[in-house]
């Protein structure tokens, strides 16, 4: 799966795990120089509280548009560090 944004390739794994039709990608496949990271936090009750990251490619930037759940609660377990996208960011094969 790849994560795309303003035309650039932000994130990408063949191994993301899908969990309410969001693909969680691992950690270490997200390009870090895109990201940038945010006070945003929000709580999920079965997940746990999510932290967020501004994504910002050449120059522009979408506020909050990728989440991760540094601690999560048992059930969300697999999940743990994993990053998902929302706000226009394109997942795809």
């Amino acid at each position: 799966m790849k994560a795309i944004w303003n035309n650039q390739i932000i994130a990408e794994s063949d191994k993301t795990i899908q969990i309410e039709g969001n693909h969680y990608f691992p950690a270490e496949t997200i390009k870090k120089e895109f990201f940038k990271p945010s006070e945003t936090q929000t709580t999920c009750p079965w997940k746990g509280v999510a932290s967020y990251y501004h994504v910002e490619v050449d120059g522009k930037t979408n506020k909050d548009a990728a989440w991760y759940y540094p601690d999560t609660k048992p059930a969300a377990r697999e999940i743990k560090d994993y990053v998902a996208f929302w706000k226009g960011v394109e997942v795809k094969p």
